[in-house]
């Protein structure tokens, strides 16, 4: 190739290479990216707690009387209790002060803790008393009894006598009805740890509201023998009048096997021996 015929190629592709920058010189400029603008944050909200359902006053509040309500911080009550597990617990067992209708607000007012001075004595009717009885994993129900719980006492006696039928060597009766749980343990409320939870752990004593002259009874059959207690439905109608007596249930009237007469002994023969004025008799091996 000759030398005019490379400069003739080295001139157009400088021309070439000019055309394309003045080509992008001229190009309008892109767009600016559109800016979106980030959502508005959701507002404040806290969760407070309420009744779920009527609760009367002097009830002791369970975990099914609690519900939740969402509000934002300026309509807050004031003293309105927060949603949180602690708070839980500690109401687990509370006196209600006034009547709660469902979805009102519980003020820390409202209630009587277990913690607080005076509870027992708040939580007690009029000429009532607190009797507790020792329980274990099986007499108190394997741990589900709740403050609050109607509840039987059943008095359970054992008999070493020989002279006494095995069929009545055991008896069991209802020593009290339909008596109210007050307290679990030295807690006063079970589920109340933190201060005082009863969960995962034995439960030793139930405080019963009992009269006085229940109080004696209970004082008496703990003496006796076992007691356990029987929980009662809620719909339960109340307890009879004591002037009906609970018909005791022994051991025959569980065990059949207790009822079949005892077979007869077998005779063993024997020689009667005079010796002088005295007569004797002896069994023959």
């Amino acid at each position: 190739m000759g030398l005019r015929a490379i400069l003739g190629v080295i001139v157009l592709v400088a021309l070439a290479g000019l055309g394309g920058l003045g080509m992008l010189a001229l190009r309008p400029p892109p767009p600016a990216p559109v800016q979106v603008a980030a959502p508005p944050p959701p507002p404040a909200r806290v969760v407070l707690l309420v009744a779920a359902r009527p609760i009367a006053a002097g009830s002791l509040l369970k975990g099914e009387d609690l519900a939740t309500r969402a509000v934002a911080p300026d309509d807050r009550p004031e003293d309105s209790l927060l949603d949180a597990e602690q708070v839980r617990a500690e109401l687990r067992g509370a006196m209600v002060r006034r009547p709660l209708s469902p979805g009102e607000f519980i003020r820390a007012e409202d209630v009587l803790r277990p913690r607080d001075r005076g509870f027992l004595a708040a939580v007690l009717g009029r000429g009532m008393r607190a009797m507790s009885v020792g329980v274990d994993a099986v007499t108190g129900a394997a741990g589900l009894i709740w403050p609050g719980d109607r509840v039987d006492l059943i008095l359970t006696q054992s008999f070493d006598d020989d002279k006494v039928p095995m069929a009545r060597r055991v008896v069991g009766e209802t020593v009290l009805a339909d008596v109210r749980v007050i307290a679990v343990d030295q807690a006063l409320a079970q589920g109340a740890d933190g201060a005082a939870t009863t969960e995962g752990r034995l439960v030793r004593t139930v405080t019963l509201e009992v009269d006085a002259d229940q109080a004696e009874k209970v004082a008496v059959a703990s003496r006796l023998g076992r007691l356990s207690l029987s929980v009662r439905a809620i719909d339960m109608p109340a307890a009879e009048t004591t002037s009906s007596p609970v018909r005791p249930t022994f051991a025959a009237d569980v065990s059949p096997a207790l009822r079949l007469p005892e077979p007869a002994a077998r005779g063993v023969p024997t020689m009667r021996v005079h010796l002088g004025t005295r007569v004797e008799e002896m069994p023959l091996r």
